[in-house]
């Protein structure tokens, strides 16, 4: 019988049992990327999550509206709402409209998590296109008393707004700590307290992307776009909401007060959150210099790179770790799970040359049942990742004739590999993508055997060697000839 699915929920700091609003019907809200730069790994890993998320979740029957959004407008370089708009500053920068900017970086976002091969959310909408909802969620705040206008930009009151509700419950932070330990930022005296932040932002002449509001010509804030944007699509209340765990203490925590502002209710009941990622045991940043972006991830453009690896392999890489644990990049790891992916497809390719037998050694159900019940506990991939393992010896003994497996026994086990390795992690083969590679080592493969009937050891020596020296090992069986990569 199948377990109950537990996620660990931030908001309650435990795991729970999921009880989506209206099942099976789930709603969940992913912060998308701020399309003004190319999109960080620390990025990939958040949405590599919650696609696994997203798959697990309709693997199990539920149908899901996947709401992830493009932030294209108000984010400043600040979180207190000082310095300059990002978007207008990259256009300055490349000489391009804002616009330009939002397009080239939101094709990029989505050139590299295709590559990931991470299915598109249901919806994917933008600050820009949204910017009336903004407006008039604004407006609802101010008439419930929650925020205040200086001259145009409209601020939240977070400590009249912490009176009747926990503006730290997403954090468990203390408020008078964070008040003293806030610094004082020159220009905002306007503010009643340090802590407030702006809902709308009033526009400088020099100012690229603004809008008219009731309050003059302006611009929304960073955090109210995700408030007004998921309650549109998914309503005041919804299941998951989504990020990285470096959103949870201004972002995610300013979109709860706005929304309870607003309507009165939690936004999201359960908040889930990666974790961030580290090279060497440091923490990955550009200011350390050991910040890499995917491509150079693929191409291994990167001084502290020995070679380039592939989608795949990162993709594999980081199903091997926890979404709520550390990851940790070095080429060891990297080189680590290229050959464990590897290993894996190799196996999976031998599936349809088993030749079932009457009885069999193995129970693949039990593997199964230990894949759901890993997924199960807050998506727990690398156990899952363990288990496939453990289903690639078995396939690895039937072809080395050294086990039996029965035909009912082998539908199960393609089944599984097909739900949890293709389904729900969404992982490739990619050497089986690339036709004219399988073409020419079955030619060359067919050339060696040729070879062996004729006696012409050294011909078939040369060309095993030498393709092992290019990283394909050949195996030979009764069979046939089979080949993977090293």
């Amino acid at each position: 019988m199948k377990t109950a699915l537990h996620l660990y929920n931030t908001l309650t700091r435990k795991k729970e049992i999921f009880e989506p609003l209206n099942a099976p019907n789930v709603g969940m809200y992913v912060c998308g990327p701020t399309v003004y730069s190319d999109v960080h790994l620390g990025n990939c890993r958040t949405f590599i999550s919650f696609d696994l998320i997203f798959r697990y979740l309709k693997y199990s029957g539920f149908k899901v509206r996947y709401v992830r959004n493009i932030t294209d407008a108000g984010h400043l370089e600040g979180d207190r709402d000082e310095g300059d708009d990002k978007f207008a500053k990259r256009a300055k920068l490349e000489q391009l409209e804002p616009m330009e900017i939002v397009q080239k970086y939101t094709l990029g976002f989505h050139e590299v998590l295709q590559q990931f091969n991470t299915l598109p959310p249901s919806i994917e909408p933008t600050a820009t296109g949204h910017i009336i909802e903004q407006i008039e969620m604004v407006k609802e705040i101010i008439q419930n008393g929650y925020a205040y206008e200086v001259d145009g930009t409209i601020y939240f009151d977070v400590e009249k707004y912490n009176k009747n509700y926990n503006y730290t419950i997403l954090t468990n932070r203390n408020l008078e700590d964070m008040l003293a330990n806030t610094r004082e930022l020159g220009g905002q005296d306007e503010k009643r307290s340090r802590l407030d932040f702006a809902l709308w932002i009033k526009a400088k002449p020099e100012t690229l992307m603004k809008w008219a509001s009731p309050w003059g010509v302006g611009f929304p804030g960073w955090h109210i776009e995700c408030s007004a944007m998921s309650a549109k699509y998914l309503g005041k209340e919804f299941d998951i909401h989504g990020g990285g765990m470096d959103l949870a203490a201004t972002h995610h925590t300013n979109e709860i007060a706005q929304s309870e502002a607003c309507s009165h209710v939690q936004p999201a009941r359960y908040w889930m959150h990666t974790n961030m990622l580290t090279v060497n045991g440091v923490r990955m940043s550009k200011s350390a210099g050991n910040g890499f972006l995917p491509r150079q991830l693929f191409s291994g453009d990167h001084p502290l790179l020995t070679k380039g690896y592939s989608p795949m392999t990162v993709k594999f890489f980081m199903l091997q770790a926890h979404y709520r644990s550390t990851l940790d990049f070095s080429n060891e790891a990297l080189d680590a799970s290229d050959k464990g992916f590897k290993r894996l497809m190799n196996a999976i390719a031998l599936l349809e040359k088993l030749v079932p037998a009457v009885e069999s050694d193995f129970d693949i159900e039990t593997i199964r049942l230990n894949c759901v019940k890993a997924m199960n506990d807050d998506f727990n991939s690398p156990v899952v990742i363990a288990e496939l393992f453990e289903a690639a010896r078995v396939i690895n003994s039937v072809y080395d004739g050294k086990a039996k497996i029965s035909l009912s026994e082998l539908v199960k086990l393609k089944q599984l590999m097909q739900d949890f390795v293709f389904d729900v992690f969404g992982l490739m083969d990619e050497d089986s993508s690339n036709e004219e590679l399988n073409a020419v080592l079955d030619m060359v493969i067919d050339i060696r055997m040729l070879a062996k009937e004729n006696k012409d050891y050294a011909t078939s020596d040369r060309i095993r060697v030498g393709l092992q020296q290019m990283g394909i090992k050949l195996k030979d069986s009764k069979e046939g000839t089979n080949w993977s990569k090293i």
